[in-house]
């Protein structure tokens, strides 16, 4: 199932820069890791924002459930789903 995903990042402003380090880099090795696994398809950041655009492959809805908590930033977005079918129109 494919799954357009946008996350827009809000981190403390009195977040220690110790933990806020910590977190970033969880955050990326996590998403090059579902990345590398074929589940996180694309990955764009929204120019000028603290902000992304996403694909998702994943079996269900509760495996992109499973993958979206465990996102390392995730208590620190907000996130919008929306479910994706194949366009008739589409040529690819």
């Amino acid at each position: 199932m494919f799954f357009a995903v946008r996350m827009t990042v809000s981190l403390p402003p009195d977040m220690a820069p110790d933990v806020r380090a910590s977190t970033l880099a969880a955050e990326k090795e996590y998403a090059r890791k579902l990345q590398h696994t074929g589940e996180w398809l694309h990955l764009w950041r929204c120019v000028g924002q603290y902000a992304n655009l996403s694909i998702f492959d994943v079996t269900d809805n509760d495996r992109l459930n499973e993958l979206l908590w465990g996102l390392p930033l995730f208590p620190y977005m907000d996130i919008t789903v929306t479910p994706l079918t194949r366009h008739p129109s589409a040529i690819g």
